[in-house]
């Protein structure tokens, strides 16, 4: 049978090493699934190609566009998700492992590509938060503005995810409109090349924009610069030789870890044997230790539960591991498939050897396992080993070694201070889980915990049903975690895109700012000539249009009809002795709700038009009271827009209520749906 030879993608063809193929081996019967190599590769020119041709077409797109071009990658890994299944099985994962990798990438990608419809302009700089007034009359004023790195992105992959990983890092790098050079572990690098490929024949990339190694990255490293990132998955040990290069210290080049970490999980004091909570821990404890064979960043490796449960926890998980067939994972009977290699075993083995200095091995023989389909001397299979610690307070090892397979220690904890004071002792990971049904422990744990782990999952008969679990890191949260866990954040929605883009303080007058941003700034240049600004279609407004309406006085009667019509007869509007002993109100004044609807019926056009629907307000504040006599008027100005679909966008507008002495009564953000 002729092995396939996997193929790098670099400069925008598909390129074979030149000589020193590498055998990479089935998991399951070490056979050689391809070959790899990426000698004679040129990893200057590839950074040059990111840089100079990707770069520049990916900046050319607006947030909208590139969000998009995410959607049609996911639904090309869907639509052959099919092909990835196959291959996925000599990973030694089962087809529901592959649905966390394969599906969990494309769906990774879907999530993405909402966020950046749904949070980001449809334009190319991003605003970060209110714009600053520097001087005293508002002439030069400060913006925090974020625009993409004008490097390439290096993406060094983990072997136990290549295509989730992959996607994972690819969809905020894409959707900041960074270029990225992709290099997926070797061991898993045939799947990784697969859905790689897919991407590629969607034809939605950019030239430049993705590029592969499935091999060594040569001197790729000694080419970095301050504009490029490499953003890393896997062990502290590589991590940190990668992170101390001299090329990445010279050049302070971005460098974003997502290590391996002893994540935690905890059975909450409240507990009992009998308790919903206690059923969940066990079967979570289980699942994590199981799925992918434990081979994942975020699996529960210490397990703590109250001490008075020790006994009843170890014998409801032994039950629970005894009934994991473990084997081919193309066999529909296994639950539990193989190691990734030989080499990941051994280290396993070693790994559980260490713990066991400090730990009882109380479940599995880390030499013997009995597999279905399968021969356990030839593929990397190794048995689910559970092992129980009897003084975590005094121990070390568990607390610092990770054996990267389906192995978990289990602990007992005197008290809820006790139980926080052990998940920390692991310096930072990923994630860890609480189960309790108290709010009161939930922040307890949180307040003591909180600052060293990323992502705290609590867990109870009350969410159970949806629960994501421990170990499923979610796109619109943070995975990462401080210490041990690497100290760095991928995902996260919009907060992962903003770690592949510059924050930049811009300064200037509102109308340069207004130019830079594209969004209107108070105190920018308005257009205030006809015709009324909802007149006009979502691609004929622009950013500045204005109407200044006419005056409207409020009354005494007005006030008492809307507090008659409906029902708010707060003192405020009813009583005048009561709203003048309130250090707020002058005396009886107008509801503010209804100063809004009389700005309404200032500004509005009423005929049917351009304008479909008043989908909301934002940012609404009530500035100065408005008593019985006081005369208003708005002053409405087109903010910023963002397109939808191919029929409607979203307008913001900026609306400011005064009054006759022109003091600000009312200011909000007014959201409007406009055809396009």
């Amino acid at each position: 049978m002729t092995v396939p030879v996997l193929k790098n993608y670099a400069g925008d063809k598909w390129v074979e090493g030149d000589g020193g193929l590498r055998d990479i081996l089935s998991a399951v019967d070490g056979t050689p699934v391809a070959q790899t190599s990426s000698d004679g590769l040129n990893f200057k020119e590839m950074l040059d190609h990111a840089r100079n041709v990707g770069g520049p077409a990916l900046r050319d797109m607006t947030f909208h566009d590139r969000a998009y071009m995410l959607k049609d990658l996911a639904k090309a890994i869907m639509d052959r998700k099919d092909e990835l299944y196959e291959i996925n099985f000599a990973t030694g994962a089962t087809r529901k492992d592959g649905w966390i990798d394969i599906e969990g990438g494309a769906g990774t990608l879907f999530a993405m590509s909402s966020q950046g419809r749904r949070h980001l302009p449809d334009d190319k700089v991003l605003i970060d938060g209110p714009a600053e007034q520097i001087s005293r009359e508002g002439t030069f004023m400060g913006q925090h503005v974020y625009t993409p790195l004008q490097g390439a992105a290096v993406h060094i992959n983990a072997f136990n995810f290549p295509v989730w990983g992959m996607l994972e890092k690819l969809a905020p790098t894409l959707l900041a409109g960074m270029p990225a050079i992709v290099k997926p572990a070797t061991a898993t690098a045939y799947l990784a090349e697969a859905a790689f490929r897919i991407i590629i024949e969607t034809g939605r990339l950019p030239n430049g924009a993705i590029q592969l190694i499935v091999g060594s990255t040569g001197d790729l490293f000694e080419h970095l610069t301050g504009q490029d990132i490499v953003s890393f998955t896997g062990s502290a040990a590589t991590a940190a030789k990668l992170k101390n290069h001299s090329r990445i210290v010279e050049q302070s080049t971005r460098f974003v870890a997502e290590q391996d970490s002893l994540n935690a999980s905890v059975l909450g004091p409240d507990a009992t044997e009998n308790s919903p909570e206690f059923d969940l821990f066990i079967k979570e404890v289980v699942r994590e230790m199981t799925v992918k064979a434990g081979q994942k960043c975020t699996a529960i490796r210490r397990a703590f539960v109250p001490s008075k449960l020790a006994d009843a926890a170890e014998n409801a998980l032994k039950q629970k591991l005894a009934k994991v067939t473990i084997g081919d994972p193309a066999n529909d009977d296994v639950r539990m498939g193989a190691l990734v290699s030989a080499a990941q075993r051994e280290d396993v083995r070693e790994k559980i050897a260490i713990l066991a200095t400090e730990a009882d091995i109380i479940f599995g023989d880390p030499a013997n396992v009995e597999v279905l389909g399968a021969d356990p001397k030839i593929g990397a299979f190794i048995s689910p080993v559970l092992l129980r610690c009897a003084n975590p307070g005094s121990a070390v090892k568990v607390h610092e070694v990770e054996a990267f397979g389906p192995v978990s220690t289990l602990m007992p904890y005197d008290d809820l201070g006790d139980a926080i004071a052990l998940c920390n002792k692991g310096e930072g990971s990923l994630v860890m889980s609480l189960f309790t049904h108290d709010p009161k422990i939930a922040r307890e744990f949180v307040l003591g915990a909180g600052a060293y782990h990323g992502r705290v999952a609590i867990i109870n008969r009350d969410s159970a049903k949806e629960s994501t679990g421990h170990g499923s890191p979610l796109p619109v949260l943070v995975h990462g975690g401080p210490g041990r866990a690497g100290g760095g954040e991928e995902l996260g929605g919009v907060r992962g895109v903003k770690h592949y883009m510059q924050r930049t303080a811009v300064q200037g007058s509102p109308s340069i700012l207004t130019g830079v941003t594209n969004q209107w700034m108070k105190g920018a240049n308005c257009y205030a000539d006809e015709p009324h600004p909802f007149r006009l279609k979502f691609g004929e407004l622009e950013i500045g249009k204005t109407i200044e309406t006419k005056e409207r006085t409020v009354t005494l009667d007005d006030i008492e009809h809307f507090a008659n019509f409906t029902g708010d007869t707060f003192y405020a509007h009813m009583d005048d002795e009561a709203a003048k002993a309130n250090p707020f109100f002058p005396g009886r004044v107008a509801h503010g709700y209804l100063l809004l609807s009389f700005a309404a019926g200032l500004f509005v056009d009423p005929a049917p038009g351009p304008v479909l629907a008043n989908y909301g307000l934002d940012e609404l504040r009530f500035l100065t009271p408005v008593p019985a006599g006081d005369t208003i008027k708005v002053r409405l100005t087109a903010k910023s827009k963002k397109k939808r679909n191919d029929e409607y966008g979203e307008v913001r507008w900026d609306v400011l209520v005064t009054n006759q002495n022109d003091e600000a009564v009312a200011s909000y953000d007014l959201l409007t749906m406009n055809a396009i």
